[in-house]
């Protein structure tokens, strides 16, 4: 797994198959541990974003639960074998099984690790991907189209609308907020997915095998490089994401995120929980590709 900012590399595959150069980015937000995890293997990529839960006498010592939680996720999905859809559910099967060891209740929901994922797995001219929670996967096509492959979870719209509409306060969204913010994390594997250890969470994967005839570019993405949006309850054009990262890949989109975040410290512009949120990034860039023919762009 690779856990740091890496330029791109040049990798070789078999002459059936473009040349591919990745790009990893992953950087802490301004909250006091990472809790996102970049997994690089070869043809296999992911990004886990974790939730530490919201009961905190349980995230002790070096590493929150949320990091605990997209830790074992990489790992699973990194050394299990089978389909990406078996490793979601060993994976969730270790976060649970860490959860016991660790004295958690899983009947006690706010105690609950959790993840978000967005994975690829390249196989010859297609890939196989799969995705629960925020974490998104968007293709970007040698047309200058784009597509979004995963739909847009609205987990914290209503939360974040209160929050602008909200007098302003000294205090933090967390404690202005907080049962709204308790009531949202109940939902989980009930009105939108994520692993937990929960048997309910499979229900919520998406999952699929997509051709590579005509993609430039797949980009895999936790929700801290989403552009900030001063109505993040609405739906998200793309198209100044993609047109970003075309000018200059995942950091030109990073440092157009952090500038606007930085001229509203108290996240009332930009709704949102914290200043900066921590970023995990995967961009796979295609060289020499097919063009599409007809019915190959979702399968």
């Amino acid at each position: 797994m690779y856990l740091n900012v890496e330029p791109y590399h040049p990798i070789r595959q078999s002459p059936s198959v473009p040349t591919m150069s990745v790009q990893v980015l992953h950087e802490q937000g301004s909250g006091r541990q990472n809790e996102d995890v970049v997994l690089r293997s070869p043809g296999l990529f992911g990004v886990f974003d974790g939730a530490t839960s919201l009961v905190e006498p349980h995230d002790t010592g070096n590493a929150s639960g949320g990091f605990r939680a997209a830790r074992l996720a990489a790992s699973s999905f990194e050394q299990c074998q089978g389909s990406l859809v078996q490793r979601a559910e060993q994976a969730n099967s270790a976060i649970r099984a860490a959860q016991i060891a660790s004295g958690i209740s899983l009947d006690e929901r706010l105690q609950l690790w959790s993840t978000s994922l967005a994975v690829v797995r390249l196989k010859g001219s297609s890939f196989e991907y799969c995705h629960t929670g925020d974490s998104m996967i968007l293709l970007l096509y040698t047309d200058g189209s784009h597509v979004v492959l995963t739909p847009e979870v609205d987990v914290d719209g209503e939360t974040l609308q209160a929050w602008k509409n909200s007098p302003a306060s000294s205090q933090p969204i967390h404690i202005c907020l907080a049962e709204q913010i308790a009531a949202v994390r109940l939902q989980m594997n009930t009105r939108y997915g994520v692993l937990n250890g929960e048997p309910a969470a499979m229900r919520f994967l998406g999952h699929g095998r997509h051709s590579l005839a005509g993609i430039s570019d797949i980009i895999l993405f936790t929700d801290g490089l989403m552009l900030p949006c001063e109505t993040p309850w609405r739906p998200t054009d793309w198209r100044w994401f993609a047109d970003l990262y075309r000018l200059g890949g995942l950091h030109k989109i990073r440092d157009q995120v952090r500038g606007l975040q930085r001229q509203d410290p108290e996240c009332r512009r930009f709704p949102r929980f914290k200043v900066h949120d921590d970023i995990g990034a995967v961009a796979i860039s295609f060289h020499g590709v097919a063009a599409p023919s007809a019915g190959t762009r979702l399968q």
